[in-house]
Order: C-alpha cells, then sequence, then structure tokens
C-alpha cells in the first residue's frame, strides 16, 4: 500500500504564504509525477501543478509566478511554496503521485486526504 500525506495548510492573511508538503510512503518502487490540485467548495477539484522525475512542470495560469513547485525523490516528498496568497487560492489542496508499487507492473494514482488553506482579505 502506499500513503500520501499532506501537511502545512493553514489560514493566511492575502498576500502571505504558505508551504505545503506531501510525502509519500509504503510500498514503492518508483514515483513518476507528483502534483498539487485543488477544490474549492462548490467547485470542481483543479490542477494547480504538476512536476515530473524530470524535472518538467506545468502550472495553472492562475498561480504562474507565485507558486513554486519541488521535489526530494530521495524523500519521496513533494513541496508547493505559495507566496502572494490570494482569496481565491482558498480550496482543500491534495496531492497526487503516480506511483510504482513494488510487485506492481503498472503506475497507479494515488491521493492525499487534503490539507485545507484559507486566504483572508
Amino acid at each position: 500500500q502506499v500513503q500520501l500525506v499532506e501537511s502545512g495548510g493553514g489560514l493566511v492573511q492575502a498576500g502571505g504564504s504558505l508551504r505545503l508538503s506531501c510525502a509519500a510512503s509504503g510500498s514503492i518502487f518508483s514515483i513518476n509525477a507528483m502534483g498539487w490540485y485543488r477544490q474549492a467548495p462548490g467547485k470542481q477539484r483543479e490542477l494547480v501543478v504538476v512536476i515530473t522525475r524530470g524535472p518538467r512542470t506545468n502550472y495553472a495560469d492562475s498561480v504562474k509566478g507565485r507558486f513554486t513547485i519541488s521535489r526530494d525523490n530521495a524523500k519521496n516528498t513533494v513541496y508547493l511554496q505559495m507566496n502572494s496568497l490570494k482569496p481565491e487560492d482558498t480550496a482543500v489542496y491534495y496531492c497526487k503521485a503516480d506511483v510504482l508499487s513494488r510487485g506492481s507492473g503498472s503506475y497507479n494514482d494515488y491521493w492525499g486526504q487534503g490539507t485545507q488553506v484559507t486566504v483572508s482579505s
């Protein structure tokens, strides 16, 4: 089994910063892409940013220039540095990883439980 655990969410004023972390653990042989998604109340879950092992990154236009993703492959961990936060960034942030488990013949997506980010105006 594979588990993803996020941390670092919270309440911050507009213009502030937060750093999210997501650590993957369990029976992991390899991780391909890792990414962050978010879901605001009443809205669909949307991509924030994804990073490959390359690493190559793909950011949503709404966060370009404000958010930065990074990963530590040795620790199976991905980070999201969020600066210049806006009230519209308020959402539950989810981590996703594309994982090849030990003994498995294919990659599968795993999700974290989510962490709340609230930006006050």
